[in-house]
């Protein structure tokens, strides 16, 4: 029989720690029922029609090209239908690049005289698709052919989580980007990131010691410890600056000094933001805090060298009225800086999240077809028109 009495004055600290172990314990088995016992996340290999969207190659010239021996030789399926590894995919566009018309467009990354794009995706209210957003792009951009670094600021780690890590244990006590941060001691940047399962797709990962920063930053502020906060991250990304075409970061839901670290080291943010009236009237709160705490800190580190601002409607329900509705006040307020393709509500989502999926990493025959579709169309707009934003602030128009 249960109790209705309060726990005990003290025993509360040790119900936390023994809901935090069962937590844990549950998550494990969770997990090892979702992979196999010991081994990362794999992703899976792509059907003809997606490698054509991804790459720009048709169909037929796809079939073409691997008749007369072009690209490589690919695993078929028990019908004979071609299956594509990401890298596989990848060595086509090096042959596309070099003998293709317009080869440059198959790889759309940096040359010579492009420097990195540096995205953070921010919102000062939890549940508006930063993480969701964060590591759909970065997933997209690096099946685009761009090399890609996505880093995890956030000490609630979901980011390294979706990697398929487990934050909690692997690292409790080193590994993150704290360490390169850390006003003690820091070590290279290069020495924490991860590779993925994702080609040309790295993390540095997070954990719950990156909740220190906030306190050694104001400790730090205090005695003048060199470098300052807002130049920290900048500082630990340029060793490994030539590595990347974009690092895509994703922020915690606060504004403090750890977002205000990777907002200082970007060169373009996206603001996700929910069409409600709450979660609308906590992005203007979060503007107007960020804008004043900007403009101060411009006074000692000089401007900010953000070539785009963007806001991204997330979560979007169409049939649903009132979000329309408040939809259509953002762009009438916000006009072009509303991205013109919403990310769309969606079980797709929400049911790949329960074993650290994205849409790109579910088998599209264990999924509702027309699901599946309506939320591709969706997030792919989304990328594939922030894209086109990045491309501009590398100078080349719309391509």
């Amino acid at each position: 029989m249960t109790s209705d009495r309060f726990p005990e004055p003290g025993s509360i600290a040790g119900m936390i720690s023994a809901n935090a172990t069962r937590l844990s314990e549950a998550l494990n088995s969770h997990m090892r029922n979702s992979f196999h016992p010991g081994s990362r996340k794999m992703l899976r290999k792509f059907h003809p029609a997606e490698v054509s969207e991804l790459t720009g190659i048709s169909m037929s010239n796809l079939r073409t090209r691997h008749q007369e021996g072009d690209f490589p030789d690919v695993e078929t399926d028990s019908r004979g239908r071609r299956l594509y590894s990401a890298e596989e995919i990848d060595q086509i566009r090096d042959v596309m690049a070099r003998t293709g018309r317009n080869g440059e467009t198959y790889r759309p990354g940096r040359r010579e005289g492009d420097g990195l794009q540096v995205i953070s995706i921010v919102n000062f209210k939890g549940g508006s698709s930063k993480t969701t957003t964060a590591i759909h792009l970065a997933q997209r951009y690096a099946l685009r052919g761009y090399r890609v670094l996505a880093i995890d600021m956030d000490p609630q780690a979901s980011l390294t989580t979706m990697f398929g890590y487990r934050p909690e244990i692997e690292f409790a006590e080193a590994g993150t980007v704290y360490d390169a941060l850390r006003y003690e001691d820091p070590v290279p940047l290069s020495q924490i990131i991860r590779q993925t399962y994702f080609h040309n797709l790295d993390l540095a990962p997070a954990g719950l010691l990156l909740s220190e920063y906030e306190t050694e930053t104001a400790y730090a502020l205090q005695h003048r410890i060199e470098p300052p906060f807002t130049q920290r991250l900048g500082i630990a990304l340029t060793e490994v600056e030539n590595d990347y075409d974009l690092v895509i970061i994703d922020c915690p839901p606060q504004l403090g000094f750890t977002t205000m670290s990777a907002l200082l080291a970007s060169t373009g943010l996206l603001i996700t933001v929910v069409p409600s009236m709450l979660d609308v009237a906590s992005m203007a709160q979060f503007l107007e805090m960020a804008g004043e705490t900007v403009r101060t800190l411009e006074e000692s580190t000089g401007p900010t060298d953000w070539r785009f601002l963007k806001f991204l409607i997330a979560r979007y329900e169409p049939t649903d009225v009132p979000q329309a509705q408040m939809a259509g006040f953002l762009r009438s307020i916000l006009l072009e800086q509303v991205l013109n393709t919403p990310m769309l509500k969606s079980t797709a989502i929400s049911d790949a999240g329960m074993t650290q999926q994205t849409i790109y990493e579910l088998d599209p025959n264990q999924v509702v077809r027309k699901t599946l579709d309506r939320i591709l169309e969706s997030v792919n707009g989304v990328a594939d028109e922030f894209e086109a934003v990045i491309q501009q602030a590398w100078g080349r128009g719309n391509s």
